[in-house]
């Protein structure tokens, strides 16, 4: 018997509503608790549903919407022009408490627009931020925030966002004391802007959290910190940097296996193995940003996430709405940050 409830914007992202489909098919099998709204143009979605055969299911319900979030769209356009859309009524769901989380591959601008205009922020905090996770050496994951809804911040805001980062990482990675650390352009105390160093004064005045100071880039995969912090446009730039190497060398894999019989048998015979290096590189495994910091869980799948990343992007959505990391969120902001005013 389902006892969450998630909405999936199906019409948001560069795919199409197949993808969200497919990722959908995925779900089911792997929370049979979890009951969808597949939010969008109801004319495009039942043959979809139908051709997956998912239109009786019953953990499986459709909301139709009128309007489409296209990726071109400016934030402010959108929430003005397009109060119908399947992003804003997917988000309406979860203000309404229909649903308990939404999930979206649309325009970044225009869900961050819309979630913080429907949801609002939790008390003490100024502004929501993407937070998502990364692989660690040894296997572990790490949370990473902002990733560019914010892409200009100050120290105040930085601060914020390893609170809550570290609420997160407490819920869900299950880290007992979560290692917060600022990205930096250097460990040494002295480096770094303004904002930063002020920030990190900020850290270290706070008894409550586990802050271990700085780390540079090349320390993001090196399991030195559970919550990594930054503004939104570091975050960004690394994040995607950080993509673009993972293709590379899946890439560069790829080929060279298939240029010599040999490597072609090794593979044949340890596939299982090497298959599961391949899947620790993909940035599918790892999609799914969280607006951390509203009153309900959204989560922000990339535009051009395949089935298999739309299905992390679900799977990070139950995740946090098993844990209610909003409530948890807002407990340790109170005990925080509202102590400090």
């Amino acid at each position: 018997m389902a006892t969450l409830t998630l909405a999936l914007d199906a019409m948001g992202g560069d795919h199409g509503p197949s993808i969200v489909i497919g990722a959908l098919k995925r779900a089911l099998k792997t929370f049979p608790e979890v009951h969808f709204i597949v939010v969008g143009d109801q004319a495009e979605l039942k043959p979809l549903l139908a051709q997956a055969k998912l239109t009786d299911h019953p953990q499986v319900s459709l909301q139709h919407a009128s309007q489409v979030v296209t990726m071109t769209d400016k934030p402010g356009y959108s929430l003005r022009a397009k109060p119908d859309s399947s992003m804003r009524v997917a988000l309406d769901l979860v203000a309404s408490e229909q649903a308990a989380a939404c999930v979206s591959a649309g325009n970044t601008g225009a869900l961050m627009t819309k979630a913080y205009f429907t949801l609002k922020t939790l008390p003490g905090v100024a502004r929501p931020a993407l937070m998502s996770s990364l692989p660690q050496r040894d296997g572990g994951t790490a949370f990473i925030l902002d990733l560019g809804a914010n892409p200009v911040c100050d120290s105040d805001s930085l601060f914020q966002f390893g609170v809550m980062g570290s609420v997160a990482a407490q819920q869900v990675l299950a880290v007992d004391k979560p290692r917060i650390a600022l990205l930096n352009m250097g460990e040494e105390d002295i480096k770094g802007n303004d904002v930063v160093k002020a920030a990190a004064n900020l850290f270290q005045q706070a008894a409550e959290l586990n802050y271990i100071g700085f780390i540079e880039g090349n320390d993001i995969f090196l399991n030195k910190a559970d919550v990594i912090v930054c503004d939104g446009f570091v975050g960004n730039v690394a994040l995607k940097s950080c993509e673009g190497l993972a293709e590379l060398l899946v890439g560069n894999i790829k080929a060279n296996i298939e240029q010599h019989w040999l490597t072609r048998f090794l593979v044949k015979l340890f596939y299982r193995r090497l298959q599961r290096s391949w899947d620790w590189l993909k940035p599918d495994h790892y999609n799914g940003a969280s607006l951390i910091g509203l009153r309900g869980v959204v989560i922000k799948s990339h535009g051009n996430a395949t089935e298999r990343g739309f299905f992390s992007a679900i799977e990070q959505a139950v995740a946090e709405t098993q844990q209610d990391l909003p409530a948890q969120v807002r407990e340790q902001i109170e005990q925080i940050l509202l102590a400090q005013e």
